[in-house]
């Protein structure tokens, strides 16, 4: 794919560990990414958190400067949204997930119900309770249809990591005998046809940079879109030789990716 990366026309960023690191931006990744715009490239911020909505991440890109009126983010959130809408248009959905990710479900005219839906979506919800774990396992044992947004186990915590939607997942599974049935988020390729759609591009014009083999790259690789690690995150070049997951690019930081983008 790599001999494709010069034609992107999506470039789809990781958030943490690829363009800043706790808040504090990357080299000169506002400038890298002004100039990937002025050559007509959309910037598209992907990430798997399905706790906050699109404008909570709009408030915090702005907050740093890197965020431009053309610019978008697109979690695993918003790719579930969307394939409900594709696919089920008319079905019924029973939420696990925060009140503004509900609220969000219902404003894309999601038909949202408090029990014997048709579709169990599962997000990350910090406000988990047994109640909501009761009705969702009720609603996997019973056969509804099973969407989640994202297989993270863990998410990044000051101090100690704490447990994502792919423990609750575990957990799941460990009382209903299921697995989702479709899940929207990295590294699973619906992201990635999601994206297609959304901007009518060819997967040769779609480009992944993220710092993470099992997320980002992995994603790239599955999804037969161009992919590029960059090493100011997760993942060392050490890590990245031993991995079987093979990115089609290694580079430094994001800043290098001006030299095959042109």
């Amino acid at each position: 794919m790599l001999k494709d990366i010069k034609d992107t026309k999506v470039l789809m960023l990781d958030l943490d560990g690829t363009v800043y690191i706790d808040g504090v931006l990357i080299g000169d990744v506002k400038n890298t990414l002004q100039g990937f715009r002025d050559m007509g490239v959309k910037i598209v911020y992907l990430t798997n958190n399905s706790s906050r909505t699109d404008a909570e991440y709009v408030k915090r890109l702005k907050a740093v400067d890197i965020f431009e009126p053309n610019d978008m983010v697109y979690s695993s959130l918003d790719c579930a949204i969307d394939y409900i809408k594709a696919n089920y248009p008319s079905k019924t959905v029973y939420p696990v997930a925060m009140p503004s990710a509900v609220e969000e479900l219902k404003s894309h005219g999601i038909k949202v119900v408090p029990d014997n839906a048709d579709i169990l979506f599962l997000a990350f919800d910090r406000e988990l309770n047994y109640e909501k774990i009761v009705k969702a396992n009720e609603h996997m044992v019973n056969g509804a249809i099973y969407i989640a947004t994202h297989p993270d186990l863990t998410c990044p915590a000051p101090g100690v990591s704490i447990p994502d939607l792919g423990s609750m997942m575990k957990m799941f599974k460990a009382s209903s005998g299921r697995d989702a049935d479709i899940i929207t988020g990295k590294p699973f390729s619906v992201m990635a046809d999601c994206i297609m759609k959304r901007f009518g591009v060819e997967k040769r014009n779609i480009t992944m940079v993220g710092d993470r083999l099992a997320t980002d790259i992995k994603f790239g690789v599955d999804s037969n879109i161009n992919s590029v690690l960059v090493l100011t995150g997760d993942t060392d070049i050490e890590t990245a030789n031993k991995s079987d997951i093979k990115p089609d690019l290694v580079l430094d930081n994001i800043d290098q990716l001006k030299e095959y983008i042109k």
